[in-house]
């Protein structure tokens, strides 16, 4: 079979996306991922081997009283068209969105051409384009049971959200070496999502004069964005800490394998892999994500005794700070909460989905 993929925009459809195209190519299936044209596509794709991409035009919607609503409109027309051509050239047997903007023209085109459709929601709450796509797809498949509370016209299926086959726990002393860190010192892994999270850096590196005394008990790895990856830098380098800052990363692998206690964002493939490598957290969610939705997902881990949640502007850095020392301090809180974590992966969610489409497209 030939399948279309709608990923892309961020790293919490994209990564789903690239994860279910590796199931379906072991499957013996084509794949073709149509992304956005962000920047963070195309560095996320750089290490997908010879996985086919198509970046079609299109932002996300702007809101009615946007400047930028007549682009959206623009954007919208130039993607229907080259979508189509790309149909034309792929001749996709299925089509399948994993939420976000990318996701809707791709799947109204394939129900327009009568293809099997599906689309992934990740989140516990779903998004706009789910909410408005769901209803009339062949199947609507969650990352979370509790999504189907908010669908209700829609076929559910839980299947969890697919995580990368190259995220496997590695040795720590590897992967310590790797990037220069002590295997036997705790570490601390801030992370923001693919784009990073202003919110949490500011917060963090306020904490770091916090932790100039215990400079020799402490470790970061902090994975800030573009726009802040020189300034934390020089903000670690100032208060001489043992830190590993860059913007982006796609050796995750090396980083989960090496955190101790995770500061995040709570956006829906995050979580996928937190409780991929049953790790601790401190969870942010992002305080203008779409209906609030990173809360939605962050309390189900909170309820299931994985992680904290903490209010970015409820937060100052001496509560961040004891809540990250405290946890350190801890190791029986510490493993009670990667247990409660690592119970809420979804195995195989790949396959899951894998098999929902084959299944789709076998019946018509």
């Amino acid at each position: 079979m030939k399948i279309a993929i709608a990923c892309g925009g961020t790293g919490g459809h994209l990564f789903p996306g690239l994860a279910v195209a590796e199931e379906l190519r072991q499957r013996g299936h084509d794949t073709l991922l149509l992304v956005s044209p962000k920047q963070i596509d195309a560095i996320a794709l750089k290490g997908a081997g010879e996985q086919q991409s198509h970046a079609l035009p299109g932002i996300g919607w702007p809101g009615m009283m946007s400047p930028r609503v007549f682009t959206f409109g623009l954007n919208l027309v130039s993607s229907w068209r080259e979508c189509g051509q790309v149909y034309r050239d792929f001749q996709p047997t299925a089509v399948v969105g994993m939420g976000g903007f990318t996701s809707a023209i791709p799947l109204l085109l394939g129900r327009r051409l009568h293809l099997p459709t599906l689309i992934h929601e990740s989140n516990a709450y779903p998004g706009r384009v789910t909410r408005m796509i769901a209803p009339w797809v062949n199947k609507t498949l969650l990352g979370f049971e509790s999504c189907a509370n908010y669908l209700r016209k829609a076929h559910c299926v839980f299947t969890g959200t697919p995580v990368r086959r190259g995220l496997a726990r590695m040795d720590r002393v590897i992967a310590a070496e790797r990037f220069g860190l002590n295997p036997n010192m705790p570490i601390i892994l801030v992370m923001g999502g693919s784009q990073g999270a202003h919110g949490i850096n500011e917060l963090v590196l306020k904490t770091l004069p916090m932790w100039h005394n215990r400079r020799e008990d402490v470790q970061f790895i902090h994975l800030t964005g573009q726009a802040d990856v020189n300034i934390a830098e020089i903000n670690y380098r100032r208060q001489r800490l043992i830190a590993v800052v860059q913007a982006f990363s796609t050796e995750m692998e090396h980083f989960y394998s090496l955190a101790d206690v995770v500061i995040s964002r709570s956006g829906a493939a995050s979580l996928t892999e937190l409780s991929h490598y049953g790790l601790p957290s401190i969870l942010i969610p992002y305080p203008v994500a779409a209906d609030d939705h990173q809360t939605y997902n962050a309390r189900i881990f909170e309820r299931a005794g994985a992680a904290r949640i903490m209010v970015e502007n409820k937060t100052t850095p001496e509560t961040l700070y004891e809540a990250v020392a405290g946890l350190l301090s801890d190791a029986t809180l510490r493993r009670g909460m990667a247990e409660a974590a690592g119970k809420l992966a979804g195995e195989d969610a790949a396959r899951r989905v894998a098999e929902e489409i084959e299944a789709s497209c076998n019946r018509n």
